[in-house]
C-alpha cells in the first residue's frame, strides 16, 4: 500500500482529524474504532474525513507514523554528539524508555500485533517509523563515538539492537502483559543506568 500517495496532508482540518483518530484508536483499538466515531470526535463531517483518508488502515498508519516521526525528530536532539558516549546514551535512554512504556506506544504495538495477519502493512509502518528510525539514529551516534575512539564496535547494527534490548529489561515485558502500567522515574533510571553500564563494559574503549 502506497500510503503517502493516498493522503492529502494539507488543509486546516488535517491535524484535527489526526487528533480525533488518535483518541478513538487509543480508546477502542483498530477493530473497535469506526470512521463515524472518528469524525464525531474530530468534529468534522464524514465527507471531510474521507476526503483525507479513504480507508481506516491508512488513517491508523498515519496516526502511528506521525507520532513516531515526532519521536524521531526528538531523537535527533536526544543524543548530544559532543558528549561522552556513556553520558549521551544515558540521556537519550531516559527519554526513549518512557515513550516505549507510554500508553500510546503500548496500544499501537498491541494493535499492530492483533492485526498482523490481516493488515501486515500496519506493523511494517510502525516498525519503519518507530524502531527502525530509532535504530538508524543510534547507529549513527555509535559510529561517531567509535570514530572518536570511545567505543570499539565491529557490528554497529547488533550493538544498537543490544542497547535497545538492555533498556527494555524488566519494564517492557511487564508493560506488554499489563502487569504494570505506571513506572516511576527511579525505576526507569535504574534500568537505564544498568543498560549503559553493561553496554560500556562490552563496547567501551580500554
Amino acid at each position: 500500500m502506497n500510503v503517502s500517495a493516498e493522503i492529502q496532508r494539507s488543509g486546516r482540518k488535517f491535524d484535527q482529524v489526526l487528533a480525533g483518530a488518535r483518541e478513538v484508536f487509543l480508546a477502542n483499538g483498530f477493530e473497535g474504532a469506526s470512521m463515524d466515531d472518528i469524525a464525531r470526535v474530530a468534529g468534522v463531517s464524514k465527507a471531510t474525513l474521507y476526503s483525507y483518508f479513504p480507508d481506516k488502515r491508512i488513517l491508523f498508519t498515519e496516526v502511528v507514523t506521525t507520532e513516531c516521526r515526532c519521536l524521531a525528530e526528538r531523537a535527533e536532539g536526544m543524543i548530544d554528539a559532543s558528549a561522552p558516549a556513556g553520558e549521551a546514551l544515558a540521556i537519550a535512554a531516559r527519554q526513549f524508555v518512557p515513550f516505549l512504556l507510554s500508553e500510546f506506544a503500548q496500544r499501537c504495538f498491541r494493535i499492530c500485533m492483533a492485526e498482523r495477519d490481516r493488515f501486515p502493512e500496519l506493523g511494517e509502518a510502525y516498525y519503519r517509523s518507530g524502531p527502525l528510525n530509532g535504530r538508524q539514529t543510534l547507529i549513527k551516534f555509535l559510529t561517531l563515538a567509535a570514530e572518536r575512539g570511545e567505543l570499539v564496535i565491529e557490528d554497529f547494527g547488533i550493538a544498537a539492537d543490544q542497547f535497545v534490548e538492555l533498556c527494555k529489561a524488566r519494564l517492557w515485558v511487564r508493560a506488554i502483559f499489563g502487569i504494570q502500567t505506571e513506572f516511576s522515574e527511579e525505576e526507569i533510571a535504574e534500568v537505564v543506568d544498568n543498560a549503559v553500564e553493561t553496554f560500556m563494559a562490552r563496547y567501551g574503549a580500554r
